[in-house]
């Protein structure tokens, strides 16, 4: 029959694997280190390996193929292992924080610099792999930052990560736009609030402009707000989207 299925470009493909995790039909799996359709009917052509893909490598295409077969699906989930596939790098983990009231860091006393305690939650933070559904989405307060702002905010972890679940880019060096990673995050979480942490040169733009044209299309009415760091390291202004 001729429908919509995914296509992957080899040369785009860098094998890490997120296509893989994101299939929940295990239609696409890792062949030398290059991500592969396996079985056109266990391919739903509903693309929720697109948004995930870091490379851009998966698209679609109208042709014949063989129809969706569910039953089949369903039997190949009951009897599937957990695959050891895809970049060990890019594997979604939640990271659970416990609050402590002392601290074993280093004392000044001996000539060491005393250890500052890391608030991060979660683990891919690159915007272009965490998985559109890691469960540590679900009713979190996200934070959107370019990169460079924790290199240029003393106070980073403890006034922007902590109790956030952060994804980093910088839209300047990464190719592609990603409001449509972060639409499609909006719309399948049910994200609390967005805090967007930008720098205050012109290229930072792109991250918040992602950012607000995501909360529009996404269409969940997100609070969310957009804070500027100097170069310097200030906090320079901060507006409610």
């Amino acid at each position: 029959m001729l429908r919509q299925i995914i296509i992957i470009d080899r040369d785009k493909c860098d094998g890490c694997g997120l296509c893989v995790q994101a299939c929940h039909e295990g239609a696409i799996g890792l062949q030398d280190g290059k991500a592969v359709l396996l079985r056109d009917d266990y391919c739903d052509g509903l693309g929720n390996c697109l948004p995930v893909c870091p490379t851009g490598a998966i698209s679609f295409e109208e042709r014949e193929a063989l129809p969706y077969d569910d039953v089949a699906v369903k039997q190949n989930a009951a009897q599937a292992k957990p695959l050891a596939c895809g970049c060990p790098g890019s594997s979604a983990k939640a990271i659970e924080r416990k609050s402590v009231e002392t601290c074993n860091c280093h004392s000044a006393s001996d000539g060491q610099t005393p250890q500052v305690e890391t608030q991060l939650a979660q683990w891919p933070v690159q915007i272009k792999l965490v998985p559109v559904n890691a469960s540590y989405l679900q009713n979190a307060d996200l934070l959107i930052s370019a990169d460079c702002a924790a290199y240029a905010y003393g106070n980073y972890h403890n006034d922007f990560i902590k109790g956030r679940i952060a994804l980093i880019g910088c839209p300047k060096l990464d190719e592609g736009d990603y409001s449509e990673k972060l639409t499609a995050i909006l719309r399948e979480n049910d994200v609390k609030s967005v805090t967007v942490v930008r720098m205050e040169v012109p290229c930072c733009g792109g991250i918040e402009r992602a950012a607000v044209s995501a909360i529009q299309n996404a269409g969940k009415g997100t609070p969310g707000q957009v804070v500027t760091i100097s170069t310097d390291g200030r906090v320079v202004h901060t507006e409610t989207l």
